[in-house]
């Protein structure tokens, strides 16, 4: 197991190392996860058994479904799955590398719950020894989300002796984003491409007290991000300069991402005429962002003909920021583990906009994957400066009443 890796990944956070558990402490019955007794599976039971018990909006064909509504997303904004998913990870994470042989176990548990969020961690850490595992998972998992997240593992993992299986995955997979999952994992693995050191640090260092503090009419939480070149930049540096507008986008893989890239590029001076500064951001290690905007594989896309690496590397003129672990997503309200689209728990879609004072005007968290004004929609807001938006097809629920503004 590259366990070299991972303490490199913790120099900037050394207090990981000494107490695994962190600084946030995990109430359990009146106990302290922290303070809880017995060994590392003892610890990473407590955590599996927070998943367990928690009731889960249905996953269906790889889609979260709104358990109320019966429809693809999930209406409530302050639902809390994504919060316990995104915990138990944060937590395993941090129990590090001696959490693997029960996390192993856990890949046959009954719950796909559990069995997704083990693979994610045993990914993240490279976990050599779980190899065998996950390649059983992907190929025989009946949940394609869990075998799409053992893809994912599998080329975090690198060995070589894991392209058998991916190769395998990728020619007979029934499901498109697994077969997706395997052809980013081979191009990975082939060239060497691992986890940042920054990768699972991000998780570990996730603090739930930041979660969800934005606020219309407040100043935006600042924050530091680095593009898919490496170049850090700062919501400060804004400040007195121009608007700025974030906007979470899901993954390479999703459609409508795609069409909102398209859509900015044709805007590009529309926005300089605003004077707007643009981010898209998005809840994932350097790879697979760069993997959106063309730096690296041209994947097959099944809802495209086209070619879009060309245009992307020509025509994108904004930064695509990497928010590793969504820490900058979950403190802005995005949700980064909220629900299933295109194979994994991820972002609920969110435009963000912030204004030269770095006072937050428009917050919009959407409620399922194609809830957010789009991008001429988002424009005609900037232009208007009147600051109000409900997409028609928004999922009801008491808590999205109204123009969806957090005042």
């Amino acid at each position: 197991m590259r366990f070299d890796r991972f303490l490199n990944s913790m120099k900037t956070l050394h207090w990981l190392v000494l107490l695994p558990i962190g600084l946030a402490s995990l109430h359990l019955g009146g106990m302290s996860f922290a303070q809880s007794a017995g060994g590392s599976d003892d610890r990473v039971d407590i955590v599996l058994a927070r998943l367990r018990a928690h009731a889960f909006h249905p996953v269906r064909e790889g889609m979260t479904f709104d358990r109320t509504l019966d429809q693809r997303g999930v209406a409530n904004l302050a639902d809390d799955d994504w919060r316990v998913r995104t915990l138990a990870v944060r937590d395993l994470i941090r129990l590090g590398p001696p959490s693997a042989p029960a996390l192993i176990r856990a890949l046959n548990d009954p719950n796909p719950h559990l069995r997704q969020v083990s693979a994610m961690v045993l990914g993240i850490l490279q976990i050599a020894a779980s190899a065998a595992p996950l390649a059983a998972r992907l190929e025989s998992d009946d949940d394609w989300v869990v075998r799409s997240q053992a893809a994912v593992a599998l080329g975090q993992i690198g060995e070589a002796s894991l392209l058998l299986a991916l190769k395998k995955g990728l020619a007979s997979d029934p499901s498109r984003d697994v077969q997706h999952q395997c052809e980013l994992a081979i191009y990975a693995l082939e060239r060497g491409i691992h986890p940042s050191p920054e990768f699972a640090a991000a998780y570990a260092a996730l603090d739930e007290s930041r979660f969800d503090q934005v606020r219309v009419g407040a100043t935006a939480p600042d924050f530091a991000l680095p593009d898919t070149e490496g170049r850090v930049w700062r919501l400060a540096d804004f400040r007195g300069k121009s608007d700025v507008l974030l906007i979470w986008v899901f993954a390479d893989w999703c459609p409508v991402c795609h069409h909102e890239f398209h859509d900015l590029i044709a805007l590009k001076d529309e926005f300089a005429r605003q004077g707007v500064q643009v981010f898209t951001i998005e809840c994932h290690d350097t790879f697979p962002a760069r993997v959106m905007v063309g730096k690296e594989l041209e994947p097959h896309y099944w809802f495209s003909k086209s070619s879009f690496k060309k245009d992307y590397t020509e025509k994108i003129w904004w930064p695509h920021l990497v928010d590793r672990a969504g820490a900058v997503g979950a403190t802005y309200g995005v949700q980064p583990m909220a629900f299933v689209v295109h194979s994994e728990w991820i972002n609920r879609p969110a435009t963000v906009i912030v204004d030269k004072d770095g006072v937050v005007r428009f917050a919009y968290a959407g409620t399922f994957w194609g809830d957010r004004p789009s991008i001429k929609e988002t424009i005609d807001l900037l232009r208007s400066r009147h600051f109000a938006y409900t997409n028609p097809k928004r999922l009801p629920h008491p808590a999205n009443a109204g123009s969806a503004r957090r005042e």
